[in-house]
């Protein structure tokens, strides 16, 4: 069965491979915007594999900060990472603020019954 199937698929393929460029002139001459549009999506499609190609992942915002060294190689007391303010390695190294522990208060001033309606931290739910 499976030889049957195989046997047509690849009879059916040569054959659409032999009229196709037949097939393509003959729809050029109907449709001469085909040939500009098919342009059009390989000039695309070729310039977006060359960027992705050469800076698949990388990001252009962001700076690397140098670390003084691992905890267990720095022998900090309390275990915590150091780092370089603002990457300068001749500054005093800082300790890191903990991920965990960290939490982003925006600077924004609101009436008290403003705050109570729309603050969701630490309510039932949220």
């Amino acid at each position: 069965m499976a030889s049957i199937i195989a046997r047509r698929a690849f009879t059916t393929s040569a054959r659409r491979l032999a009229t196709s460029e037949e097939a393509l002139k003959a729809e050029t001459k109907k449709n001469p915007e085909i040939m500009i549009l098919g342009g059009v999506m390989v000039c695309a499609l070729a310039g977006a594999g060359f960027y992705f190609g050469r800076s698949p992942t990388t990001s252009t915002s962001e700076n690397t900060v140098p670390l003084t060294g691992m905890p267990w190689e720095t022998g900090s007391t309390q275990g915590k990472y150091q780092y370089f303010p603002g990457g300068d390695s001749s500054a005093a190294p800082k300790d890191a603020p903990s991920a965990v522990n960290v939490v982003v208060v925006p600077d924004v001033d609101l009436p008290k019954r403003l705050h109570d309606k729309y603050n969701k931290w630490g309510k039932e739910g949220y």
